[in-house]
């Protein structure tokens, strides 16, 4: 039977710094990039040998700033690659002229290895092998397969008899691991027992895919684990089918077939060069393709992220025309929540995403709540405090015009945004407010005179009550406001795509915006 590592899946929280780790330093091919089976608004990229051969593919779903999780038993710890035997001390030098911490050479089970952890600090072990690839990489040096993966366990000998049938044999033992090898790789089980579990999150490898061959032998590998609790049917995931299993010391294990492979969808010659989308997802392509984070391959042009008080997220149309449109989402939303809507508004204008900071029992907002109705106030003009210093440091950073800004904000973000616009006059000058009302219990007084604001609220919207609180307060102070009341409740509607669209047409027909 065909026997193996088909590939490797891991989390990353900063998904450039892993393109540039990945297909810059370690100069993998990137083949594919997606949108996640499991979640498509979660990008999925895949990178391996020239072809994107089974055995050298380690792939990353991206969750941008997510929260990192722990490496504990229960997970796969160590990602190995090998390396020409002559090309270490190559590596060597690559490592330290890029300044990335490297331990080794060492040798381990008589082979020397260098040691290098990832962007999400995952370990990373180069080793040098006589093993061949499949489809080779251009550079000498190059990574050439998956050589092995370091799984952790607190019952090795179940783990084991688990991955036996799968073409692994145990064949020397190290201190407390033991490896397992197959005809083209190796699995190094440790005997974690008295270590913490592992947690899910960022950081961490999610699972181990072995080889299946086709799909003849995935429906007996499904048989054959027909007694296993959470073997999952055989999933159709366009490059190959596949089935998923926890072994006895909960290690997530995949089976998955060699085929039809990372061709099926692109020639050989633009392998990842195209974002694709589930098809059951298609529906909602366009609004998934600028969801997902864009990447930029070594050399290409990007944006370069800075460290900012607030998560933030870009989105650069392909035409851009000078206007950005900055989204504040909602209650439990996040910073691409609002992209769809942005892009209908203006196809052409950049997106600039950002993220609240407080939280209400996990949920996401930009300030807390006391109830349904009345807000933490001090914790309203803290976060106002810190959104006027992310967006005066935006502006420098990335050299964006105060006046080609537009801020789109929907319920707790548009209550934010009118806050932000009366404690701090002039640093918002132009404002969609969808389903707002002021959030501020002590009206400030302020010169909005520059500020152009355009609110939309629900006749049904339980919340509507309060807009006119708003309204007035910005008439009165200055502001040149086009209130609007839409027939229906606090969700958004296509009314308000018109609306706004409308508004800023308008305006761009003024000259007032790009």
């Amino acid at each position: 039977m065909t026997s193996g590592i088909h590939h490797v899946t891991a989390i990353t929280r900063k998904v450039q710094a892993n393109v540039d780790f990945y297909a810059g330093f370690l100069g993998l091919r990137l083949v594919k990039r997606t949108g996640g089976y499991e979640d498509a608004e979660q990008l999925h990229l895949f990178y391996g040998d020239a072809a994107g051969r089974p055995g050298s593919l380690v792939t990353f779903l991206a969750w941008e700033d997510g929260a990192p999780g722990r490496v504990g038993h229960g997970q796969v710890a160590e990602i190995a690659f090998a390396v020409p035997k002559d090309s270490i001390g190559t590596w060597l030098t690559r490592a330290l002229e890029a300044g990335l911490a490297v331990d080794g050479p060492s040798r381990e089970f008589g082979e020397p290895v260098l040691r290098l952890k990832d962007p999400d600090r995952i370990i990373v072990k180069l080793v040098g092998s006589d093993a061949p690839a499949s489809a080779p990489l251009s550079d000498p040096a190059a990574l050439t397969r998956l050589r092995a993966v370091t799984l952790l366990t607190d019952s090795p000998e179940a783990t084991g008899a688990f991955i036996g049938p799968f073409g692994y044999r145990e064949t020397v033992r190290e201190g407390a691991t033991r490896r397992w090898t197959s005809d083209s790789d190796a699995l190094d089980i440790r005997d974690a027992s008295g270590f913490v579990p592992g947690i899910p999150g960022t950081g961490i490898i999610d699972h181990v895919a072995f080889r299946a061959g086709d799909a003849d032998t995935l429906r007996r590998i499904r048989t054959a684990l027909e007694d296993y609790d959470g073997a999952t049917n055989v999933h159709d995931r366009k490059y190959f089918l596949s089935l998923y299993v926890r072994e006895p010391a909960g290690i997530l294990i995949e089976h998955a077939t060699d085929g039809p492979g990372m061709a099926v969808d692109e020639d050989m010659d633009n392998l990842g060069e195209t974002l694709f989308v589930p098809e059951g997802d298609a529906a909602r392509a366009e609004d998934l393709r600028v969801m997902l984070p864009q990447i930029a391959l070594p050399g290409e042009e990007r944006i370069v992220m800075r460290d900012l008080p607030f998560t933030h997220r870009f989105h650069r149309p392909e035409h851009p025309n000078g206007h950005v449109i900055l989204t504040l989402h909602g209650t439990g939303g996040n910073e691409t929540d609002l992209f769809p809507l942005a892009a209908r508004i203006d196809p052409d204008a950049t997106l600039l995403g950002v993220r609240g900071r407080s939280t209400e029992e996990g949920v996401t907002r930009f300030f807390r709540r006391l109830d349904m109705t009345r807000f933490d106030q001090d914790d309203i003009r803290s976060e106002a405090a810190a959104f006027n210093a992310f967006l005066e440091q935006a502006q420098a950073a990335y050299d964006l015009d105060a006046e080609a800004i537009t801020v789109l904000g929907y319920s707790n973000g548009a209550n934010f945004a009118a806050a932000v616009a009366g404690l701090y006059p002039g640093r918002i000058r132009r404002a969609i407010l969808l389903r707002p009302l002021m959030p501020l219990e002590d009206l400030p007084q302020a010169d909005l005179s520059s500020l152009r604001l355009l609110t939309v609220t629900g006749a049904e919207d339980p919340y509507g009550r309060l807009a006119p609180r708003l309204n007035d307060w910005a008439e009165a102070s200055g502001a040149t406001l086009d209130a609007r009341r839409l027939p229906t409740g606090h969700g958004l509607t296509h009314g308000d795509l018109d609306l706004a669209r409308g508004w800023l047409e308008d305006a761009r027909v003024r000259g007032e915006t790009r």
